[in-house]
Formats: structure tokens, sequence, C-alpha cells
């Protein structure tokens, strides 16, 4: 029996095994749960303000035989598709806005499959609310009516408004726009609005009350954010007018008039008065208080007052009436009441415009003939007017006004109560010009101030000028430039000047001359202003070419301006170009220009300005350049040394004679020519210091040489001046005498300076200067000879200065290189020898000498100061 189970099992599991492998199972999903993002949907919700676009989850399932599953989802037949999948990866999207409002569940359909077993199941997704919807007023906006009696703190509507929103969003809270300045309040909670404590309600100060009502909700979320959302209406309140207000008059204060033609029965003014309580009102019945006196009439229901006597009975000109409107009710009987004033006055018809009189009546024109420019202030005593207004009061009340050119005069008084004496004075003095005006026009208005007609009147004002001498004469320019040639002969015209005197007549005329320290060439015609040359002058603008002076324009009574004139004498090329000397000599060194010179006396370019050319050179070897602008002749730049001279001219004479011409370049063009003869030299190195450089470098300009010497001379005799005077100045304060001292010399060698020509041949090859020691100063020796001192007996041996040292052998010149610059000092051909001073010799005699006058001073001193104490 083991052996057949055994052999039977094999058996078993081979039909098991197929069992299995044709079997196929469906695919499933997962169930995470309410809180998962990914699963079946189960109980899933999701917000309303949820964006779309928006993964709002992921379908996740498997199938048992590991194959690959797809994912669908899809909607009852007629509903809104508000979600789509992938069919892959099993993420579900928002393709349509959620609404809780509307909708606060979604069924939806999802399914997975393997391709071979599709798995379906129904879920519900539930949408939450978001804080998305405003309160909405149920009975607003809204009209109702309030009496004014009604009491403080009385409720009088309730606001309803209504939040579709869950939770603290859809709490409903009310609110006032302006509770401050609204005479009511309301309750947050309930919405019932009163009227506030303490305040009342008046139909005559408003009629209509417009009250803004906020309903707000209590926030939610939305979007990630905490959001309150609120609305607003308007509650239209109504007053309903009471009677509690008297009877009130309209267009207060009240005035009226009387007027002189009036007649019994003329109406002179309406008073209008109307029931304070305007939503119902009662009629008003007028009647007089106090004040009338019996002149004055009032109608009982339209408040229309009259005049009962002819004006010329009135007793006063002012009547101040009290009226008072009274309340009648239905039945008839008189309640609340009203007064006012009403202020009539008696006056004069205005029936007389303003008039002007002159000497003799009624005027309307006024001359006055006077000078120019009078005082500022001064009355115009030739002008006089009277103005009169023949009517009484107010009506005779008017302004005077001066309408005219500028603001030259002006009239006084300006304001007039019946009749003035008018009087017009001076104010702008300079703006009477007769020169601008031969006459003035003037138009004097007398204007009534407070009437309504405004009567005016008119007259005409005419001021005649007469001339005065007010005016300088007036050059047309402050300077005058002229230009005339130099050698221009004389009585040649050089500038005209125009000078102008407004004032007419003889102080119209104008006579013209010239001063100042450069109009002795010149002269002025005295009428005409032209300025020409003296008939002898002679201008030449080499020795002025510079004139000015004034000329004076003057009138009859001696009034005058001036002007500058400037006059310039032009040049005129009338000089050639000159050299100092017509034969010139020079000695030129290789690499070193000689310079020549030419002066043109003309006083301006072009004409002074000086061309320089070679015309012809001896011998005639084209050796040379010349430098149009400078005149500094140099040899050709490959000339170097004397040996190349030597190879071009076949010669060892080094001299050249050179004419060259200087030449202007005016018009016409001048010239003079020169000879020059040139020297050419080597530069050699020399030996002696810098005096000697200079002595042959100026060898040709003595006086050069001569002022370096004085200006050397000078400044040792200064130097010598400032220090004797500042040790005499020290001994003086210090009051100091110095004791007498012998002097003894010791004689000794004097060295001399020798100079030799540095350009002759030395009698040692390169040898330029010898220089033999000076002779040696004595020795001095000090002896003390003053006795009254304690002071023992000193020798001072003074060792003299060490002797200058003579100049060291100049070394043998280089070697000529063809082609290389040879940088050498030029040569000279002059001897300095400068002869040794002889210091003077100090004797014993004189040392004693001095020391007795020390002394003796030194006592006179002492006495002096004794006596003075």
């Amino acid at each position: 029996m083991k052996n057949v189970k055994i052999l039977h099992l094999p058996l078993l599991f081979l039909f098991v095994h197929a069992c299995f492998a044709q079997a196929d199972f469906a695919p499933y999903f997962f169930d995470n749960g309410p809180y998962s993002r990914n699963g079946n949907l189960a109980l899933f919700s999701l917000s309303e303000d949820t964006a779309v676009g928006t993964q709002i989850y992921c379908l996740n399932g498997t199938d048992p035989e590991g194959q690959e599953v797809r994912y669908g989802l899809s909607f009852d037949p007629g509903s809104k598709e508000y979600f789509r999948v992938d069919p892959e990866s099993g993420n579900i999207t928002l393709v349509e806005k959620l609404d809780r409002e509307k909708q606060d569940s979604i069924d939806v359909l999802v399914s997975i499959t393997d391709g071979q077993s599709k798995v379906v199941e129904r879920v519900t997704i539930f949408v939450m609310d978001a804080n998305d919807e405003k309160p909405e007023f149920q009975n607003m906006p809204a009209i109702i009516d309030v009496v004014e009696t009604t009491e403080s703190g009385s409720s009088i509507y309730k606001a309803q408004a209504v939040d579709r929103d869950t939770g603290s969003g859809g709490a409903v809270a009310y609110f006032l726009q302006n509770p401050q300045s609204s005479l009511f309040a309301i309750d947050r909670h309930s919405g019932v609005l009163r009227i506030k404590s303490g305040e009342m309600l008046d139909y005559e100060k408003t009629k209509t009350h417009f009250v803004t009502v906020i309903a707000k909700d209590g926030g939610g979320n939305f979007n990630g954010k905490e959001q309150f959302l609120s609305s607003s209406a308007t509650l239209t309140i109504n007053v309903i007018d009471a009677q509690d207000t008297p009877p009130s008059f309209i267009g207060t204060p009240y005035f009226a008039y009387v007027y002189e033609v009036s007649v019994p029965g003329s109406e002179i003014f309406s008073v209008n008065a109307k029931d304070g309580d305007v939503g119902n009102p009662n009629p008003i019945r007028y009647s007089f208080d106090d004040g009338d006196d019996g002149v004055f009439g009032i109608n009982r229901t339209s408040g229309l007052i009259t005049l009962l006597t002819l004006p010329i009975h009135l007793k006063r000109e002012i009547f101040n009436i009290k009226v008072r409107a009274s309340e009648v009710s239905p039945e008839g009987r008189l309640m609340d009441y009203s007064l006012t004033m009403v202020v009539i006055r008696v006056v004069d018809l205005n029936n007389n415009p303003p008039t002007f009189y002159g000497e003799n009546g009624q005027q309307n024109m006024f001359e006055l003939t006077m000078y120019e420019h009078p005082p500022e202030g001064e009355i115009l005593r030739g002008l006089k007017i009277t103005v009169n207004d023949s009517d009484q009061g107010a009506n005779a009340k008017f302004n005077l006004r001066l309408i005219g050119p500028g603001r030259m005069l002006r009239v006084v008084p300006q304001t007039v109560l019946n009749e003035a004496q008018v009087t017009i004075l001076v104010e702008d003095s300079a703006a009477m010009d007769y020169e601008k005006h031969h006459f003035l026009t003037y138009k004097l208005l007398a204007v009534e101030i407070d009437t309504p007609e405004r009567f005016s009147a008119t007259a005409d004002i005419v001021i005649h000028l007469l001339d005065t001498n007010d005016n300088a004469p007036k050059f047309s320019s402050d300077y005058y430039i002229a230009r005339i040639p130099e050698n221009s002969p004389g009585g040649s015209n050089v500038v005209s000047v125009t000078a102008i005197d407004p004032d007419s007549g003889p102080w119209g005329e104008v006579k013209y001359s010239i001063y100042g320290s450069g109009a002795d060439l010149f002269l002025i015609h005295p009428e005409s202003g032209i300025i020409y040359t003296q008939p002898w002058a002679s201008l030449d603008a080499e020795v002025r070419s510079k004139y000015n002076f004034y000329v004076k324009a003057e009138d009859a009574e001696g009034k005058y301006s001036l002007a500058e004139v400037f006059v310039t004498v032009l040049d005129l090329n009338d000089h050639p170009p000159a050299f100092n000397d017509n034969f010139l000599e020079k000695t030129m060194v290789i690499g070193a220009p000689v310079k020549i010179e030419a002066v043109d006396d003309d006083a301006e370019v072009p004409n002074n300005v000086i061309e320089y050319a070679i015309m012809k050179a001896d011998p005639d070897n084209n050796i040379f350049d010349i430098d149009a602008d400078t005149g500094e002749i140099v040899l050709k730049s490959y000339i170097k040394s004397m040996a190349i001279i030597q190879n071009i001219t076949k010669q060892k004479d080094c001299t050249w004679s050179l004419l060259v011409q200087a030449r202007d370049r005016g018009q016409p063009s001048f010239s003079t020519t020169a000879v020059v003869k040139i020297d050419v030299t080597e530069a050699t190195q020399l030996k002696g210091g810098p005096l000697g450089s200079f002595l042959l470098q100026n060898r040709n300009k003595p006086l050069q040489i001569l002022g370096m010497l004085a200006g050397v001379i000078s400044l040792m005799v200064v130097v010598t001046v400032i220090i004797s005077t500042a040790i005499f100045m020290r001994n003086k304060k210090s009051n100091r005498i110095l004791p007498n001292r012998r002097v003894r010399r010791r004689p000794r060698k004097q060295q001399t300076w020798n100079f030799k020509n540095p350009l002759k041949e030395p009698q040692t090859p390169g040898v330029k200067f010898i220089v033999e020691e000076e002779e040696r100063e004595p020795e001095v020796v000090v002896e003390n000879a003053n006795y009254n001192n304690n002071v023992s007996t000193a020798v001072r041996h003074w060792p003299p200065p060490p002797p200058p040292c003579a100049p060291c052998l100049p070394p043998p010149p280089p070697p000529y290189i063809p082609g290389e610059r040879q940088w050498v000092v030029p040569t000279g051909s002059t001897v300095v020898a400068p002869k040794p001073k002889k210091k003077p010799v100090i004797t014993r005699q004189d040392t004693v000498n001095k020391a007795l006058v020390s002394e003796l001073k030194m006592r006179l001193e002492q006495k002096r100061n004794n006596s003075f104490t």
C-alpha cells in the first residue's frame, strides 16, 4: 500500500498544477483607507477650492498573476465628468471646477483590468466646503417709514443674510458702515436695527436716512489662506413728520423801502412763512405785533405789507415792524407762532445823476497849459472843477476816477457825498514828458456807489505841456572805434559821431568837441560831428598805433554827455628789414648754429615778419642751411667734423662768405641783404670750469660778460654791508667795547692765477690753462694790548685757506670716427688773465690806535651814564 501511495502522488501533483495553470484570477484594488492618496478612492474627500489640473489621487491595484494592469474611470450617464485617469499610472486629475454648494458628492466608477478580467467598483467622492460664498441679504435693500417721534432705543428693522458655506464660513455677523456718525445701531448677531440711545429722529433736519448694513462671515480656508467675505446692502429710512415745529419765515432778514413818489396802497414788501412740520403743514396767518404806527397794513393770508398814507406824513425815516406768523388748526384755532422783524426805510428817489461845474456853471471840458515835469504832489490850480449830486442820502454818494495815460495824475477826493471841490495832483512827474506827449487827455468819471441805477457823469481834461531843457544830448553809442591807415594826409576823415537831443528849439541843437591825451592830432566839426586829423598831423603806426580820447556833445545850456573814441592807426609796409651791420663775422662750431637777426620797424604782422634765405655762398659749396623764420645758420646734417668739410672743400681754410637776404611778408615786400663771414671750427673740450666755458660761449657778447661780472660784484658788496651792519648792531646793543689787540702778520707767498689763451697751442700738448699758486697771506699774531683787562697775552695763528688747486690736464682728443657725433665744448678765441688782489697790510700802530679809540669811547659812555643817574 505504501508503494501504491508513492506511485499516485506524482500523478496528483501534475493534476493539480494543470488545474491552476488553466485558472485566471481577477486583478483587485488596494484599500488603503480614507486618508490615503492611493488605492481605490474609497471614502476619498476633496476641497471645492482645488484648482483644475491638480493631480488628486492615484489608483493602485495589482493582478495575482503579476500581469500588467490598466485603470479606468467613468461616471453615470448624464453626470458631469469632473475627473480623468491615466490608464497606465492610475493618476487621477481634476478637469472641472468643484462647487460644494451645487454638488457636495460625486459618484465615480473606477475599474482595473489585466487585459482578461476587469473589476469595476462604485465609489463616492465627498466635496469639502471652502469659504467661497458671500453672505446674501434676504430682505435688503429695503425702504421703511419711521415716525420722527419714535423713542430712542426702539427696534425699527431686522436685517437677514444667509451664507451657504458651512462651519465658521457660514456664520454671519452684522455691522453698520459708519457707526459713529449714524443715529442707528445694529445687533451683530440678530441683525436688529435700533435708534441709538439718546438720539431722536427729526424730520425738519433730515427727512431720509440711508443706512448701509454689512454682513460678514466668520472666515474660513480658501486656496490655503484664511479668507473673510462680506456683502453690504442699504436700508432707506423715511422720517414721517409730526406736528411739533412752529412756523418759520423764509428769506430773512427783511428790508423794504418807501420812496418819495409812493402813494397810499403801494405794495411795500411781502413776508413768507411756512409750517415747520412740512410733512403735514397747517395754514399760516400774519399780523403786526408792534412798530407799524398805523401807517402800514398786512394781508392776513398772503403777508403783503402796503402803505396806508402819503410818504410826506411819515414821521420816521426807519420803521422796525414786528410781524407774527401763526399756525391755524383745522378747527380754526391759532397754534404755534413765530416772530420776525421787517425794516422799512423811507428813502429819496434817485433821479439826479452827478454833474460837473466850472467857474461859469455846468461844464464837461476843462483845459490847462503847463510846463513838463512839474513837482510830484503839485496841485493843478488852473483846473477849477466842482461836482454835485442833488439827491439825498445814499443816492448822492459817488466815486471819482481819473482815466487816462499812465498814472501821472490822481484825483482827490475819491468818494463824494452830495458835493465836493475836485483837486488834481501830480503823481508821476517823470512821465509828464513833452518829448513823449505834447498834450494829455483824461476822463474824469463820477459813478454812484450804492444805487441800483448807478448813474454816472464824465468830464474831459486836456493838459497842454510846454517843453523845458530836461534832456542832455545822447550819443548813438557809448564808444566809437575807427581805423585809419598810417601816412594818411592831414585832414583825413576818421569817424563820424552822432548825438541827439530830443528837446525842442535851441535846447535840441548839439555842439561837438573833443578832449583827452590822445586828441592832439585830431579835430571835430562842431555841428556835423565828423572827426578828422589835424592838417599838419602825420600818423605813424611804428611811433604810436592806438589813440583814445573823449568826444563831448553839449546843448545850449551846457548839458552834455560823453563818448569815448578809439582810433587804430593801421600799419603799412613802409620799412624794410635791417641788419645791425651789413657785414657780420661769426664763428661756427660744428654742431652749433650761428644766428643772424634783422629787425623790421613796421608795427604789425605780416609787415614785420621776416623770412631769411641764403642768396649766395663763397666758395660756392652747398654746406649751409638757414631757418627761414629764426635766421639760424647750420651746417648740413651730414657734416659732423672738420675732416668732412676739408674733404668737400679740398682746402684747410674753413672760412665762408654768405650773402643772406632778409625779406618781410608785407605788400609790397621789402628785403635787404648782408654779408656774413663764418669761421667754421671744431669743438674741443675745455678745462677751466664753468667760467672758461661761459667766457668762450659768450666771447662775442662783451655786454653779457660785463653784466655778469657787475652782478657778482654787487652781490658781494651787498653781503658785506649786511654782515657789517649786523655786527655793528650787535655790539651796540650789548654796549661792548672790544679789547685792543696787537696784530702781527707774517708774510707769506701770494698765489696768482694766470690764464692762457686756450685757443693757442700750449707748450705742452693738452694743456689749456696754467695756474700758479697765490702768495700766502702773512700770518696774523694777536696780542692783548689792553692792560686794564685781566686777560693773559694770547697769540692766535690764523691758518690761511688752502690754495686753489690747478685744473687737471685734459685728456687727449679722441680719434675721429666718421659718422659718429663728438660731444665737445666749442673753442674760444679770447684770453682771460685776472689780476690778483692785494690784501691790505694791518700794522701794529693801526691796531693800537683802534684800541685807544675804543677805550676812549667806553670811558665817555660810562661818564654819560653816571651823569644820568
